[in-house]
């Protein structure tokens, strides 16, 4: 009886830290030049991946709390996954849309830290419009 409650214990364990594992965000290319999901709050080793439901699209990071250390920018019309070690705010855009506001925010952690360095990216007004709708957002959630 020891031994099945031991196992018991410790399968109940193990289970219960597979919950706790990092999680998984889907993102999908629109066709209508946006992002499905436009604020992502994730948490620390949180995965996001970007699918190219609709053709003409990629994922580009602009800004984030380490600029020297932003994901790679991938192809168009390609699936991009990238895991977020760092906590902050990450600004991402659609090269090709980006000046008409395919803009996206992932925010790690809860970590507002560098929000006003986000704000002061250099964007067309129309991209800096949609930003600061996203920043609303974000900070609602």
């Amino acid at each position: 009886m020891y031994y099945l409650l031991s196992f018991f214990s410790i399968f109940t364990l193990l289970i219960n830290t597979n919950l706790a594992a990092a999680g998984t965000i889907q993102i999908n290319f629109t066709e209508y030049d946006s992002y499905s999901i436009e604020v992502a709050h994730i948490d620390i080793g949180d995965t996001i991946e970007w699918f190219p439901k609709s053709k003409g699209h990629n994922v580009e990071f602009l800004a984030g709390p380490k600029m020297d250390a932003l994901p790679a920018k991938s192809e168009i019309d390609a699936f991009h996954s990238v895991v977020f070690e760092v906590p902050g705010i990450y600004l991402y855009q659609c090269t090709p849309h980006g000046n008409m506001g395919m803009l996206g925010l992932v925010v790690v952690g809860n970590d507002f830290h560098n929000l006003e360095d986000i704000k002061k990216t250099q964007l067309s007004r129309v991209a800096t419009s949609v930003m600061n709708r996203l920043v609303k957002t974000a900070k609602l959630n």
